[in-house]
């Protein structure tokens, strides 16, 4: 249940078999939100080409146009105003429970000292940067994950690593390796007592499919990493990342052997973006966690329309899989609740990435300050819908095909023993096709359904999926009453469609068990139907439950709104 107030976060987080229990012996899910680009600046996120894709690049950039003294002067202010303590107070207001910090080594790391073991030294200050963030999470009641997105070297030889040379020479350098090993052991020897700190992701995405060659070195690192982290923390969490985007987990079979167990406290962490937010699309995570008992975690997830976050963090609440959503903060977004506006002048660095002419140092340092000024959460465009759609929280639209995940019986119904029938011929779209739910495209055109929204643009018209409903179907979904409004009214608006010529079908309307209302569907063209009153709405798990009790339907979306 998402309520307000995190009395959840409390004490070391612990696996016990496949779930997340507190310190005080609670069962936990996390709820979380990255940020993305604080410690490892990512050119998307900045709106850059690939001339400016990774924070080497930009620094460089930066450099050339204002020069060694202004662009140190440029960072120092970046890092300590990008997450600011009102960006935590703001994330934990809005019932997240936990952060992901996204850390590049580069940042940590004194590149102009070697030491007699042949490794860099740690910069004093970047880590007092981590240390403030830290106890900010702890004011605030937000667990932390320290991950590691940056390794020595590059574990993933693309820019979302800060890679130099488009490899991933973590696993080709030797002294990349040992660099790795140490620095995790010294954030486990600085951090091994805060308990707010949940867990390390020893490695984010490491190697890609092309890099696959590689891969069977990613376990042996994660063990002496692991054996590092024991000799000074017995307690914290660790967190591992399968290869291939942190989608491939076949590299963890040898890690539950019987013989040689891995570690007692592990949390296994896949990502998701761009797919079916459907039963199929995580079942290999699924199956993992019951063969092997131990928890699992979707620790980055985002970039993409809000209608997609209302299903695809629906299903992962239904299977009880603790998540974290990709990221807080970046510049002119909508898929993120904080968007940094863009400054004026700003296309002009964009050009000059391009190969275009080079601003002089003053327009430079004028843009650049801008944007100095325009992270700051105070001067941010905040996007609540986001946020919303995270948590099913009103106002929210749910589009129909994201009923509940919970299975026949629970999240859903069908009256007729000729459940699928629908799907057969052009109406096939390949999702939740183990539900026998009759989904369809609205035009039934197209042959399989895309998610691929990643600036939060809206399906095309041939896109957009619903949901039919024959006599006695019925679909369940669940939504959160705002903590923050106790007293909320709202009220249910549907996109509906009579799914036979010359017919007419009804739909009835339950609130928790309570039937509220009903609407008489007769046009055959989509029309929104609305005015059903669900009164005030308490905080807390509530579910509307809606049935197809004469004709067959077609259905779009539903909108849970305030009362004007």
């Amino acid at each position: 249940m998402i309520l307000g107030g995190n009395h959840e976060v409390s004490g070391f987080i612990k696996a016990d078999g496949k779930i997340i229990r507190n310190g005080a012996g609670e069962e936990l899910l996390l709820r979380g939100v990255g940020l993305g680009s604080w410690l490892l600046p990512e050119g998307y996120m900045w709106k850059f080409p690939n001339e400016g894709d990774r924070p080497r690049r930009i620094e460089a950039m930066i450099e050339r146009l204002i020069g060694k003294e202004m662009a140190d002067k440029f960072w120092d202010t970046y890092y300590d105003r990008y997450i600011a303590e009102e960006d935590i107070e703001q994330m934990a207001a809005e019932g997240f429970n936990s952060v992901r910090i996204p850390i590049n080594a580069r940042f940590l790391m004194d590149e102009s000292e070697t030491l007699a073991n042949g490794l860099y030294p740690y910069r004093e200050e970047r880590l007092k940067l981590i240390d403030r963030m830290i106890e900010w999470c702890r004011k605030h009641k937000l667990y932390v994950i320290l991950d590691l997105h940056g390794a020595p070297g590059g574990q993933t030889g693309t820019n979302i690593d800060d890679s130099a040379f488009n490899r991933p020479d973590l696993f080709m350098v030797k002294t990349h390796w040992q660099q790795t090993v140490d620095l995790w052991g010294m954030l486990a020897d600085r951090y091994k007592d805060e308990w707010i700190v949940a867990g390390y992701d020893l490695l984010n995405e490491p190697l890609p499919e092309w890099f696959s060659s590689l891969n069977h070195q990613v376990m042996p690192l994660y063990r002496e990493i692991v054996q590092a982290i024991r000799k000074v923390d017995q307690r914290h969490m660790i967190i591992l990342e399968g290869v291939h985007w942190s989608t491939d987990w076949s590299i963890f079979e040898e890690a539950f052997a019987e013989d040689d167990p891995f570690d007692d406290n592990l949390l296994l962490q896949f990502h998701k973006y761009w797919n079916n937010p459907d039963t199929e699309s995580i079942h290999k995570y699924l199956a993992f966690r019951e063969k092997w008992n131990v928890p699992i975690f979707m620790g980055e997830g985002g970039e993409n329309h809000n209608d997609w976050y209302a299903g695809a963090f629906r299903l992962l609440e239904d299977y009880n899989i603790s998540w974290n959503f990709w990221t807080w903060k970046k510049l002119g977004a909508t898929t993120s609740p904080c968007s940094i506006r863009i400054p004026e002048g700003w296309g002009l660095l964009v050009d000059y990435l391009h190969g275009g002419a080079k601003p002089s140092a003053d327009t430079a340092t004028r843009i650049l300050w801008s944007y100095l000024d325009n992270m700051r959460f105070a001067n941010c465009d905040y996007c609540p819908e986001v946020v919303r759609s995270l948590m099913r929280r009103p106002p929210v639209r749910i589009p129909a095909v994201y009923y509940g995940y919970k299975g026949v019986g629970v999240s859903f119904g069908l009256a007729s023993g000729d459940e699928g029938a629908e799907r057969t011929g052009d109406g096939d779209v390949s999702f939740r096709t183990s539900d026998r739910t009759a989904i369809q495209f609205v035009d039934n055109v197209r042959t399989v359904a895309t998610f691929v929204r990643g600036e939060g643009e809206e399906w095309e018209p041939d896109q957009y999926l619903c949901l039919v409903m024959s006599v006695g179907d019925w679909f369940r979904y669940d939504f959160i009453g705002d903590f923050k409004d106790p007293h909320m009214k709202l009220t249910a608006r549907f996109k509906l469609q009579a799914a036979q010529s010359h017919q007419s079908g009804t739909l009835e309307v339950q609130l928790d068990g309570k039937t509220i209302g009903s609407l008489h569907v007769r046009d055959e063209q989509w029309r929104e139907y609305g005015g059903i009153d669900l009164g005030i709405i308490q905080p807390g798990e509530h579910k509307l439950t809606l049935r197809c009790i004469d004709g067959k339907l077609r259905m779009m979306w539903l909108m849970l709104d305030k009362e004007n």
